[in-house]
């Protein structure tokens, strides 16, 4: 699955990226998530929760998507 993810601020980090996906129920499932799983941002494994998505990176969930993260354009 490919998804794009519409942020409304400059960046979202990946822990709260996973739990608005619903990838993770709570945010302190987060650091165990990304210890079990080859989480990669932009290519690049990446197991800390508190990495800053911004627009244009990539975030790759094994047996989940591929997910883009975009910045919503002001009206």
């Amino acid at each position: 699955m490919k998804k794009e993810i519409f942020i409304e601020g400059p960046y979202i980090t990946l822990g709260q990226m996973l739990k608005e996906e619903s990838i993770i129920g709570t945010g302190g499932q987060a650091k165990w998530y990304l210890k079990e799983n080859a989480v990669s941002v932009n290519n690049e494994l990446d197991d800390r929760r508190g990495r800053k998505l911004y627009d244009g990176d990539s975030v790759e969930v094994p047996n989940v998507g591929l997910f883009f993260i975009r910045t919503r354009q002001a009206k």
